[in-house]
């Protein structure tokens, strides 16, 4: 899926959680990933670009500037498409909180000098 090679850069990864905040110019994008990647204008350029052609993010102008923000619909869809292992895992995930939760009691129950199963002593 051409979504997850996108988001495997942490440039677009960055650039798409700033937009996920708020609409941002590509002026302040690129500033922001010049600050934490030290990458120039340009080089953000075409991160926008990729994140553009993946429709990710939608570009408007106003005037000399353009305006990015996150293309909400594509990031529903990555949602579901994702949701459908989320299902594969949660009740497993649950079963293991479930002994995870099991065995804190059996500890506690235990007392920090006894080891799990050892009677107390004066029982």
């Amino acid at each position: 899926m051409a979504i997850f090679e996108t988001l495997a850069d942490p440039v677009r990864r960055h650039l798409l959680e700033l937009l996920a905040q708020g609409e941002r110019t590509s002026g302040e994008l690129a500033a922001s990933a010049r600050d934490r990647f030290g990458i120039s204008q340009p080089a953000t350029s075409q991160h926008l670009k990729v994140l553009r052609d993946t429709e990710l993010v939608l570009v408007r102008v106003d005037g000399p500037r353009r305006i990015y923000a996150v293309n909400t619909p594509a990031l529903d869809e990555l949602h579901a498409w994702l949701a459908q292992f989320h299902d594969q895992f949660a009740q497993p995930l649950d079963a293991l909180g479930t002994e995870l939760a099991r065995g804190k009691r059996q500890r506690r129950r235990s007392g920090p000098d006894r080891r799990p199963g050892e009677a107390a002593k004066g029982a």
